[in-house]
């Protein structure tokens, strides 16, 4: 009778931990926005740029899975921070019909923008029904650029001596890198958008060095205590999140995502970067 009595409430307490940790990774995680502050150091950085700020906001996926009201009350504390540069790394919706062209107008309404800038890329769900949508990419484009966002699209921008360089997205339609990469000023201070990470690996760079962000990732939302993601939408397992030497003194940083896919977050808070250019 004891034994039973042990695997009864055995049963009952893993039950109860398995739903509250069902509860926690569905209703409260995938709101748990945090702000990650990180130093940026960039070769040649003019000393006027020196501590000023630029915000990474990755992976919005304006749409039907990811609530407004999340969204719009998390831009709202991003805006408290006043950064100098915003740069957005792709996935602004989660296309399904042209619904979320006027969801991502709304949603726009409490965009962040930067002192100085705000620019980005596009995603692979920004270019529609199985990545091919180049007429959705177009109207997504002339939206951010009326709500005043630049979409760099194979194309660089310096602003006050500091290089943007914006690469579209790999899974698109539109993914010619080296018409940008073979036109760099290599002794500028750069930093390169890129959704996807793994163009770090493709033999693109050009003798680049300097800071990548990227997103995609959404740091694979789900990461057993101990373990690596498991499920991960790049080729190279590496890229799963955070700050991460590359080659060439090449720095890729990943944001773990504003949205989701899935409303399933756990031990992979949603996150906000605020780098401070050194």
């Amino acid at each position: 009778m004891k034994r039973r009595k042990f695997l009864k409430k055995s049963f009952y307490t893993f039950f109860g931990i398995g739903l509250l940790t069902g509860f926690y990774s569905w209703q409260i995680e995938p709101f748990l926005l945090e702000f990650v502050k990180l130093k940026m150091p960039i070769k040649n950085l003019p000393n006027h740029l020196k501590g000023k700020t630029v915000m990474q906001i990755s992976d919005i996926h304006v749409g039907n899975r990811v609530s407004s009201k999340y969204l719009k009350e998390s831009l709202q504390k991003a805006q408290q921070y006043k950064p100098d540069f915003v740069v957005y790394t792709g996935d602004f919706v989660h296309y399904e019909s042209p619904e979320q062209l006027e969801q991502l107008k709304d949603v726009l309404q409490y965009v962040v923008k930067g002192n100085i800038a705000t620019i980005g890329v596009l995603g692979n769900h920004d270019y529609g029904k199985d990545w091919k949508e180049s007429k959705v990419a177009d109207e997504i484009e002339s939206i951010l650029t009326n709500h005043h966002i630049q979409i760099l699209r194979n194309t660089k921008k310096e602003i006050e001596g500091l290089q943007f360089i914006g690469i579209d997205d790999y899974w698109g339609t539109n993914f010619y890198p080296n018409q940008v990469m073979n036109q760099l000023d290599k002794e500028k201070p750069s930093i390169c958008l890129c959704h996807n990470p793994d163009v770090c690996d493709l033999a693109i760079w050009n003798n680049f060095e300097g800071w990548i962000l990227s997103g995609h990732t959404h740091g694979g939302q789900v990461k057993p205590p101990f373990l690596d993601p498991p499920i991960l939408p790049v080729k190279n397992k590496r890229y799963s999140s955070g700050k991460i030497p590359l080659s060439n003194n090449r720095i890729l940083y990943i944001n773990r995502a504003l949205g989701y896919l899935h409303q399933v977050r756990l031990n992979v808070k949603p996150e906000i970067t605020l780098f401070e250019l050194a």
